[in-house]
């Protein structure tokens, strides 16, 4: 597969330095250990979040760092967690004394290595607290989880979270606002193609030409079901199927959705506006439309792919319009 990259060793390397040169005004990127922080880091008496994991799901996570959203995030190589040095060394770069949130999705190298940057920084005087994001619906207990896994939905936490300690909420507050968040949603995902990683080049398993896969992982990892491929009304339909049991509520719930278009050319614009008018039909009545535009937030190296969270809130504890900016 073709890629505009110069050498499989150094993309992450590059990439992360293109972000500096295009976000300086905003970003400050470390490259030893590599890690991306916000300009204004830290800020004294204010809650700080990091975020994390390997790399090839760009924007997740480092496009994510600014005003209400992550102090820092720290990218591994492609599909492979971040060490704890970079994730210790970038929590103690936004600590402003009010204590950190680790924003961790459910894998186990991340689990394991943000558990233990956390324990260390724990021992130089920092407070962490520590949310794992486990919103995929698909499988139980993947190729690298024990539990399901942390896809789509991390960026909502972010966003929700980053929002609360922007206005000012404590270190208890913000967490508990990203578990409750991360409690109520659901998240299912169809790849139309398999992905490629820089370092292989070649696909990292085969889908036929007519196939699709109905809750395939951010890393390939094996989905529900195989099946032809057909309408996006169907899609849909079969998304609905797999999450509905968890995203059920009273007529009017509100559903964010969240595309996770895995290519720059992999779901065009109007694919996108197609796939949410299908969730509005099939479920009419229940479903009000999220005032949103779709464009690509998470991505699995060039696997086309839609991943559309189902979050419910409890109507109580809305951020103030000043926090959600």
């Amino acid at each position: 597969m073709k890629k505009l990259i110069n050498d499989p060793k150094t993309v992450v390397d590059e990439a992360v330095a293109g972000v500096a040169a295009a976000h300086a005004d905003i970003l400050t990127v470390v490259m030893d250990p590599i890690y991306i922080v916000r300009k204004d880091s830290p800020t004294s008496g204010r809650v700080a979040l990091v975020s994390g994991g390997g790399s090839g799901h760009e924007p997740l996570h480092g496009g994510f760092v600014g005003f209400g959203m992550l102090d820092a995030a720290v990218p591994g190589p492609v599909f492979t967690s971040p060490t704890p040095d970079p994730i210790l060394a970038a929590t103690k770069a936004v600590d402003g004394g009010a204590g950190v949130l680790h924003i961790v999705k459910n894998y186990t190298g991340d689990v394991l290595n943000f558990e233990t940057a956390a324990e260390l920084a724990e021992a130089d005087g920092i407070t962490v607290r520590t949310v794992i994001i486990n919103d995929d619906v698909a499988v139980k207990d993947s190729l690298y989880t024990a539990g399901r896994r942390g896809v789509a939905g991390t960026v909502l936490v972010e966003k929700i979270a980053g929002a609360a300690a922007e206005r000012g909420d404590d270190l208890e507050g913000v967490a508990s606002i990203a578990e409750k968040v991360n409690a109520q949603m659901r998240t299912m995902g169809v790849a139309l193609t398999a992905c490629t990683p820089p370092s292989k080049g070649s696909p990292l398993f085969e889908l036929g030409e007519t196939e699709i896969e109905m809750g395939v992982g951010i890393h390939g990892e094996p989905g529900r079901k195989r099946m032809k491929m057909t309408n996006a009304d169907a899609i849909v339909d079969e998304l609905l199927a797999g999450a509905r049991f968890a995203a059920a509520g009273p007529p009017g719930t509100v559903v964010a959705r969240h595309h996770a278009a895995d290519d720059a050319g992999g779901l065009d614009p109007g694919q996108g506006h197609d796939l949410p008018v299908g969730l509005l039909q099939a479920d009419a009545g229940l479903i009000k439309p999220p005032r949103d535009r779709p464009r690509a937030r998470g991505r699995s190296a060039s696997a086309p792919r839609w991943s559309p969270p189902w979050a419910r809130p409890r109507g109580r504890g809305r951020l103030p319009p000043a926090a959600s900016r």
